[in-house]
């Protein structure tokens, strides 16, 4: 059954968090061949996630990490592999860390590592969410029909509010990345939004007092 006043539905419904997926180091590292195939403006786009974190920062939003890492042995790929996707996000290798300097990352982040695609498969975020009293999912990263689609779906089967900042997200290419965000539309009216308006939202958004 559908919301009635779905449709007027703000950006940040009660508390939010901002959801930084996989923005990692090897994403703004020159490489012949990416083992993921990335739409060409990739690297611009994660590095306007920036302004996000700033602005959560500034507005005492929670920001939380999500990084995917894989044993080097490749025992934790399971079918992950069997599509267009090589071996990637391989644990300890440099290319595999948060992009730390372009993002402002912080040791005392929030971060959650994944094993699977979606950043709520076999993890802690729903605890963390939990106890940070989170209503809404204010998401950003790579790629759009990958983790962050799978993340949103997983958000939206919690009862989150999910929100896409359609500035700060990138594809595999630019035909998948547009399916994706019509289809996380498609779940949650309103869920595609500019970068411009989710800073407008995050910078008037007034914390609200913690549910007890």
């Amino acid at each position: 059954m559908s919301t009635p006043d779905a449709k007027n539905r703000k950006i940040i419904e009660g508390r939010p968090a901002l959801i930084v997926i996989d923005i990692l180091a090897g994403a703004f590292i020159n490489q012949d061949k990416r083992a993921i195939a990335h739409m060409p403006d990739y690297v611009e786009r994660m590095a306007l996630s920036r302004k996000l974190i700033d602005k959560a920062r500034e507005r005492d939003i929670p920001v939380i990490f999500i990084q995917e890492v894989h044993r080097p042995d490749g025992i934790d790929f399971g079918r992950e592999l069997d599509g267009d996707e090589d071996r990637h996000c391989i644990e300890g290798h440099p290319h595999t860390e948060i992009a730390a300097e372009q993002l402002g990352y912080r040791e005392d982040d929030y971060l959650i590592k994944k094993r699977r695609y979606s950043a709520f498969y076999g993890t802690d975020l729903e605890i963390l969410l939990r106890g940070l009293d989170v209503d809404t999912l204010l998401l950003c990263g790579g790629l759009t029909d990958v983790c962050v689609h799978y993340t949103f779906v997983d958000g939206h089967q919690g009862d989150y509010f999910c929100r896409v900042a359609e500035d700060c997200v990138a594809g595999s290419s630019y035909r998948a990345h547009e399916g994706a965000l019509e289809a996380m539309e498609y779940l949650q009216r309103g869920a595609r939004r500019s970068l411009d308006s989710m800073l407008s939202a995050m910078d008037s958004h007034i914390k609200p007092e913690r549910r007890v």
